[in-house]
């Protein structure tokens, strides 16, 4: 069996809301990260706030699997990655991922990351779906995502608005047995 939490560039972690939210704050400084990861407004928050909505997070985690992303050969810590089930019945989840540390952009360990969570997703919580949305002018993250398996399922026209342009939204997903024959095993 592999390891659930280690791949061949990064590990997954857990850390203490005071960790994460010291690297939050140097995060939510990144403008050009910020709108890479999210739509909506940037916006500063103090350690404080986030610690707190770190914390209250925590508690409502039944449906959600929220891990740190932390190099193997450093042990940087560099973004988060997450899986939040939408139905257990259908057994399907929504996946999210964050590179923040700009020295880490590029050079595959979002593409790591992405895999271990996939791994997790189908092996550990058995799910048979998992499904992902990106900004269309976020194409190195799109690279990341088809190469983790991922295939294009819809795009919303114009649905963000970011400088004055309007931006079309993409959709993606992968099946539990398109994974594992990536794998290339059974499922």
């Amino acid at each position: 069996m592999k390891d659930l939490y280690r791949g061949s560039l990064v590990r997954l972690s857990d850390e203490s809301p005071e960790v994460l939210a010291k690297a939050y704050v140097k995060w939510n400084q990144d403008t050009e990260q910020h709108r890479l990861a999210d739509d909506d407004p940037a916006q500063l928050w103090s350690g404080k706030k986030l610690k707190e909505y770190i914390e209250k997070r925590a508690e409502n985690s039944s449906r959600s699997f929220r891990f740190s992303i932390r190099t193997l050969a450093e042990d940087t810590l560099i973004g988060s990655v997450s899986l939040w089930i939408g139905s257990w019945t259908h057994a399907e989840a929504w996946m999210g991922i964050s590179i923040g540390e700009r020295d880490y952009w590029g050079k595959g360990y979002g593409t790591d990351a992405v895999r271990l969570i996939l791994q997790y997703g189908f092996i550990e919580l058995n799910l048979y779906r998992i499904s992902l949305g990106l900004h269309a002018y976020n194409e190195r993250a799109l690279k990341s995502y088809e190469k983790a398996g991922f295939k294009m399922e819809g795009r919303m026209r114009g649905e963000g608005w970011r400088d004055g342009v309007h931006y079309d939204s993409l959709w993606m997903g992968i099946l539990r047995e398109e994974w594992f024959e990536q794998q290339g095993a059974q499922p």
